[in-house]
């Protein structure tokens, strides 16, 4: 009998508050990963769940969050610890937007807040040649539509790291620091009912900004090709930990 090693899903934080009906970051993301409810394990490090041992998952996914890097939370801190020993061990990692950015800074990279403000909504992604042979990116349109919404950013990659696409707003969405780490900067997990309770949640602050939150939300659409990259992720990270 095959036992199927589940993934740790590592929640650095809520949704908005308007968007917890929806439940948290760790059911959108197996839903949208396609993992069944025993293929993952949870721990909410913000909250204070203690880091399990690496031993017996196949892959690690790091949730976004409200928080920011550069407080240095010390949950935040610790969480980046184990992360740099996971990825040295080579265990699978991928982390979403925070969990982009604490790999990151894990790893010996610059986080900061990002000099033109806030990115929101659906954005065009474009992929550098780097990822044409990437196992979550290879054979995706060299620009495809994903869903993004932060305001700190990779300022800087970790030593050794691959850049693998951008955004017109942001240079660093996506990095693979050797063959078994990545971070995103957008939301593979986000849906369009997400990213527009999001826009809302944010529409005081978008308007303070300058932008139109009304048009922000009518320029959502879905991003299939942003899902997949989550969904190779795991297959990838199942066949590496067979």
């Amino acid at each position: 009998m095959t036992v199927t090693r589940p993934f740790l899903i590592i929640e650095t934080g809520q949704p908005v508050a308007s968007m917890r009906r929806h439940r948290g970051f760790p059911h959108w993301i197996r839903v949208a990963a396609g993992l069944g409810a025993d293929e993952a394990v949870a721990v909410d490090v913000q909250r204070g769940d203690a880091l399990p041992s690496r031993d017996g998952f196949a892959g690690v996914i790091v949730t976004g969050s409200g928080a920011m890097v550069t407080d240095r939370e010390p949950w935040s801190e610790a969480t980046a610890q184990w992360l740099r020993d996971a990825a040295r061990a080579g265990l699978p990692l991928f982390g979403i937007c925070y969990g982009h950015q604490l790999i990151a800074h894990a790893l010996g990279g610059e986080v900061g807040w990002h000099p033109d403000g806030r990115e929101m909504g659906t954005v065009e992604l474009e992929l550098h040649d780097t990822a044409l042979h990437d196992p979550l990116f290879t054979g995706l349109p060299e620009r495809f539509a994903a869903q993004a919404t932060h305001l700190q950013t990779v300022l800087r990659a970790p030593q050794g790291a691959t850049v693998l696409a951008r955004s017109v707003h942001d240079a660093c969405h996506a990095f693979r620091w050797g063959d078994r780490t990545w971070g995103v900067q957008f939301h593979p997990e986000f849906s369009t009912v997400h990213m527009r309770g999001y826009v809302r949640a944010r529409r005081d602050a978008l308007r303070n900004e300058g932008h139109c939150p009304h048009a922000v939300a009518r320029t959502v659409s879905a991003t299939p090709h942003a899902r997949r990259v989550l969904r190779r992720f795991v297959r990838h990270a199942r066949a590496l930990t067979a």
